[in-house]
């Protein structure tokens, strides 16, 4: 398992790929936190939240989640961290700018997660 020091070391990097115009507005910022945080739609110990776009009080930020990267991925190592942080980090500065550009339509990253959601909860209940 990664430290807490490496994962943010890590998040920093791949921060430093991406180009500035992505920072945009982001006024919170990109915070890893310790936290394990399960959706409240899960229906088990099967689903948790990697990473998740804050929007509140004109705050926009990304905040990372090593309890849950923890859980899901106990045994990580260094460079399969990185791969698996660069994709979540990703997915979350995509709803930031889709956010931005004002993009809620069928193609959109948020309609894409509310299809994987509604996909999860239809086969839970089979």
């Amino acid at each position: 398992m990664i430290s807490l020091d490496e994962y943010r070391a890590i998040l920093s990097e791949l921060m430093d790929e991406l180009p500035e115009e992505f920072f945009r507005e982001l006024t919170g910022g990109v915070i890893a936190s310790e936290a394990l945080v399960i959706p409240d739609y899960a229906r088990g110990d099967d689903l948790f939240t990697m990473g998740q776009y804050q929007v509140y009080s004109g705050i926009r930020q990304i905040v990372m989640y090593k309890g849950s990267f923890d859980r899901v991925y106990p045994q990580a190592d260094t460079e399969t961290a990185r791969g698996i942080l660069r994709d979540v980090l990703r997915h979350e500065f995509r709803h930031h700018l889709e956010y931005l550009g004002g993009i809620h339509d069928a193609g959109s990253l948020e309609a894409e997660d509310a299809r994987a959601k509604q996909a999860y909860l239809s086969q839970q209940t089979e």
